[in-house]
C-alpha cells in the first residue's frame, strides 16, 4: 500500500472531506484531486484538510487544453492551485483540435509553445508540468497528443523536473513502442496512473474504463516497466466508470485497493 494512490475521479461523487476520511481510515497514503472539487469545497479549506489528515497530493487534475481560447489565466491558476495543495505534479490534457481546424501538427505546435510559456512559472512554483498523452480516439475533442513519444518530444526540451510525462496505463498499453517510450521517459515520468481498458466502450467512451484486472491491459508489466526506468514514485488508479460511481464512496474505495494489490503490488 506504500505507493497506492485513490485518484478522486474513481469515486466521483464522493464528496471530498468524506473521501479523505475513507483514505485515512483505510490506511491509503495517497490521494490525486481534480479542480473542480477542490475549487467547490474551497482551496485553502481542501489543502489544511489533505494536510491535517497527513494525505500527500500525488497529483493534480488537470491544467492543458491549450488549443482553445483563454488558456493562459486558467492554467496559471491551476499551477497555483498545485502548489497550495502541496503536490508537485499538475498533470496536462492538451486539448483537441479547435472547431473547425483540420491542422493537427499545428494543433501540437501550439501545445508546445504553451508549455514553453508556462514553464517559468512553474518552475518558479515548485510544479512540474506533466503532459499526458491520451488514447488517439481523443484526439480531436479532448487530447491532440496522443502517444508517449508525443509527449516525450514536448518534454525534452526542459529541465525533467519542470515538465514530465504522465504513463496512463489506459491510454498506452495499445502502442507497439510504450516499452520502449517508457525505458527513454526515464526521470521524466512525473506521475504513473492505473486504469484498465474494457469493451464494448461505452457512448461517448470516456468511461470505457474499469478496476484492473477488468480488461486487458498488461497493467503488472507496465508497472515493471516505469519501475525499471526508475520511477519510484505513486501508483495512482483512476478510473471513469459509471457503474462504479454509482456504489457508495467506501465501497469504491475497498474495491480498487483490492484490484490494486491484486493486480499491481
Amino acid at each position: 500500500m506504500a505507493r497506492f494512490s485513490f485518484n478522486q475521479a474513481t469515486a466521483k461523487h464522493w464528496p471530498l472531506a468524506e473521501a479523505v476520511a475513507g483514505c485515512v481510515a483505510a490506511g491509503v497514503p495517497g490521494i490525486g484531486l481534480w479542480r473542480e472539487p477542490v475549487q467547490e469545497y474551497g482551496l485553502a479549506r481542501s489543502a489544511r484538510l489533505v494536510r491535517d489528515a497527513g494525505l500527500a497530493v500525488t497529483s493534480l487534475c488537470r491544467g492543458g487544453f491549450f488549443t482553445g481560447g483563454d488558456w493562459r489565466d486558467e492554467n496559471r491558476r491551476a499551477i497555483e492551485e498545485a502548489a497550495v495543495l502541496g503536490t508537485s505534479v499538475l498533470v496536462l490534457v492538451s486539448g483537441g483540435l479547435p472547431d473547425g481546424d483540420r491542422d493537427v501538427d499545428g494543433a501540437r505546435w501550439r501545445v508546445a509553445d504553451a508549455i514553453a510559456e508556462l514553464a517559468p512559472e512553474a518552475a518558479a512554483a515548485g510544479v512540474t508540468l506533466a503532459v499526458e498523452p491520451l488514447h488517439p480516439m481523443f484526439c480531436a475533442d479532448r487530447c491532440v497528443i496522443a502517444t508517449l513519444g508525443q509527449a516525450l518530444d514536448i518534454a525534452e526540451r526542459f529541465d525533467p523536473g519542470v515538465v514530465g510525462v504522465v504513463v496512463d496505463t489506459y491510454h498506452v498499453w495499445w502502442d507497439d513502442t510504450v516499452y520502449a517510450q517508457i525505458a527513454r521517459a526515464g526521470q521524466r515520468i512525473a506521475a504513473f496512473q492505473v486504469a484498465d481498458w474494457v469493451t464494448p466502450l461505452p457512448a461517448g467512451v470516456l468511461l470505457g474504463r474499469a478496476l484492473p484486472g477488468r480488461g486487458c491491459v498488461q497493467l503488472r508489466r507496465l508497472r515493471e516497466a516505469v519501475d525499471a526506468a526508475g520511477y519510484r514514485g505513486p501508483i495512482e488508479v483512476e478510473v471513469f466508470d459509471a457503474d462504479l460511481w454509482s456504489r457508495p464512496g467506501p465501497e469504491i474505495l475497498a474495491a480498487t485497493v483490492d484490484a490494486y494489490l491484486a493486480h499491481l503490488s
